[in-house]
């Protein structure tokens, strides 16, 4: 039975849910987990539990605006500041002097910023998984996928786009872009972290991002680290999926900028590699963070 610790980070007024699975062997440096969206919540993430089996700490938390962290009718929080804020609070009341860091989607745009804003000491490596440094480059990516969808469905999602009537042809059709590359919908065999009930951070997720993926028009409309990934210092794993949103070429612009990189493209795989890949992302992020242990 694995060891799990939960509690709630205080900060400026707020309280941010997290939980720590592991004992933790001191000669390995944690793991923090960052979760998509914004208002995607953690629970994806505890199908990387077994990684605590070899003695690392693995360490995710709600971010606030959803889940056991939900806030809403905040809407002045929700930008980046917000986060990294809360990024730094729930570094150092955990007690993560050295650690690595590992962003999903959103989260990895997180820590990019963080990287490249903050210059933080202590980070042994960074995974950014399935994740972008260029709101409007990703947006040009799903737009050139959603190109390949059925015409009807192509027509349905501009549509919307064009008039803000998000009706049942663009519901169907952003259910069938969901399936072929971000997830599939749980089921009876999935882990059950997949299938718990989570409290999703609607206006976060709307504030800051937009309507959904491929629709940036919210805080994070304008986010472009594209041209300052040079700036970090950290070793750097980049996962992505053949046929996730985070495309080729959105991981690649990335791999190419940042000094020291690796791009793991796994495939098959969509945006949530993590979940179509465990095993196979599991023993890859081993491995990785052996390496890369500070």
């Amino acid at each position: 039975m694995r060891k799990v610790d939960e509690g709630f980070v205080l900060w400026q007024g707020h309280r941010t849910y997290y939980r720590s699975v592991g004992e933790g062997d001191v000669s390995k440096a944690p793991l923090l987990l960052l979760h998509g969206g914004p208002g995607s919540t953690h629970n994806y993430f505890e199908v990387l539990d077994k990684l605590a089996d070899s003695g690392r700490r693995i360490v995710s938390y709600d971010q606030i605006g959803c889940g056991n962290s939900f806030v809403d009718g905040c809407h002045e929080l929700w930008c980046l500041e917000t986060w990294l804020e809360e990024l730094e609070a729930v570094r150092s009341q955990l007690g993560l002097t050295r650690l690595h860091v590992l962003g999903q989607s959103w989260g990895g745009m997180l820590i990019i910023a963080w990287l490249v804003d903050r210059k933080p000491q202590g980070v042994c490596s960074a995974i950014l998984s399935s994740t972008l440094s260029s709101s409007r480059l990703w947006s040009k990516e799903q737009h050139r996928l959603i190109s390949f969808m059925p015409m009807d469905e192509q027509e349905a999602i501009a549509r919307a786009e064009r008039t803000g009537n998000y009706d049942e042809a663009y519901q169907r059709a952003n259910d069938h872009y969901t399936l072929l590359h971000a997830c599939s919908p749980a089921g009876p065999d999935s882990p059950e972290c997949l299938r718990r009930k989570k409290r999703f951070g609607t206006e976060s997720y709307v504030d800051a991002w937009g309507p959904n993926e491929y629709t940036p028009t919210g805080t994070l409309r304008d986010f472009d680290y594209t041209d300052r990934l040079g700036a970090i210092s950290q070793p750097c794993l980049i996962v992505s999926g053949t046929n996730d949103e985070c495309t080729p070429l959105v991981a690649k612009t990335m791999a190419d900028r940042i000094p020291t990189c690796r791009w793991e493209l796994l495939d098959g795989a969509r945006h949530m590699t993590f979940v179509d890949q465990t095993d196979n992302y599991c023993q890859m992020l081993d491995k990785w963070l052996k390496e890369h242990d500070c």
